[in-house]
């Protein structure tokens, strides 16, 4: 049972790289201090994405439950909106359990959504959304930075006139709610209340951590990934390209090469290259957050988790009486996350 830590309830987040073990480590630390597991990936929230999205699977998970996986069909549009509901209603649940609530997962808006909050602006207008779509198209994305320009300066400064799905989504705020994105993010947001966050984080050497990245998606198109994406895309009658999860990395290359448009071997080197450069986008992300405790190497090493276990006696005293940790074998599925930061 878990005791709150004067107003404030222990929350155990671990961020990092894909490939860097956060699976694993999550999983000894929530049998040695008695926690459950709550999902921070973009792409394992969806039914049947599992090889590519490196779900650690049912038999695997020790007993430990875990929260915010397989919630939404693969045509369904989940947001960080979404995210920060159904999490804050996870974690009312497992504390009320008396549990440790342990976050993992790689995609960094999703964490910082719960975290920090999200500005109180316009719900999703997919009208809007298509016709920007549709200008971005015709009159090519650098109009639409242009059009950012003259509705919202601030916003449009900070925006790379080439990211296009950031640009719709700032003019489509400023169209619906008639006032710029800039104004509406000043006025603040409502970060997490009633818990006390402890930060771990994984940063294993690059090089080692590439040779992890290139095993694993060799590993997962020799398991099926190519057939999890073909079963996906006759299940919704062939519209993979209008799938959110299906963009993620892996299965956008898959789809390629199921489409011809990619040899197997090409699609296995594209998402190699992908995956380090997401990595180092990850990593550059989560260096940005405050307060975390890095650690320099990978989950499923037991130095590590003696490290890290050591480092919660200190931070949290209510895990001194917990015992060393022992490593879990990594699996090459575990450890591939989704595609946002």
């Amino acid at each position: 049972m878990v005791e709150p830590l004067g107003d404030d309830y222990p929350l155990l987040v671990i961020v990092g790289p894909t490939s860097a073990g956060k699976s694993v480590l999550a999983l000894a630390l929530a049998e040695r201090l008695d926690g459950e597991i709550i999902n921070c990936d973009s792409v394992q929230v969806f039914r049947g994405f599992n090889i590519g999205a490196g779900k650690v699977p049912p038999d695997e998970r020790r007993g430990i439950p875990h929260h915010l996986l397989d919630m939404v069909e693969p045509d369904q549009v989940f947001t960080a909106g979404d995210y920060r509901r159904e999490a804050l209603r996870a974690l009312v649940n497992v504390r009320k359990r008396g549990k440790l609530p342990i976050v993992v997962g790689g995609t960094g808006l999703y964490l910082r959504a719960l975290l920090l909050g999200l500005f109180a602006g316009p719900p999703r207008s997919e009208v809007v959304r298509e016709r920007l779509r549709a200008m971005a198209h015709r009159r090519g994305r650098e109009f639409l930075h242009r059009l950012l320009r003259r509705l919202d300066p601030t916003t449009a400064a900070r925006i790379h006139p080439r990211d296009t799905q950031k640009i719709i989504r700032a003019v489509e705020v400023c169209l619906v709610a008639r006032q710029p994105l800039s104004a509406m993010l000043a006025r603040g947001r409502g970060g997490l209340r009633g818990f006390r966050v402890f930060r771990v984080g994984l940063s294993p050497e690059r090089r080692q951590l590439s040779a992890r990245i290139n095993a694993r998606v060799e590993h997962m198109f020799a398991h099926g990934l190519l057939d999890e994406a073909r079963a996906t895309l006759e299940r919704t009658q062939g519209c993979g390209r209008d799938l959110q999860p299906l963009r993620a990395l892996g299965y956008r290359q898959a789809c390629a090469a199921l489409r011809g448009e990619l040899s197997r071997e090409e699609a296995v080197r594209k998402t190699q290259t992908a995956t380090r450069q997401y990595a180092k986008r990850q990593t550059t992300w989560f260096r940005r957050e405050t307060d975390v405790a890095w650690f320099p190497g990978f989950g499923d090493d037991p130095e590590m988790q003696r490290q890290i276990l050591a480092w919660l006696r200190q931070a949290w005293p209510a895990a001194a009486s917990a015992a060393p940790t022992s490593a879990y074998p990594i699996h090459p599925t575990q450890t591939c996350d989704g595609q946002d930061p």
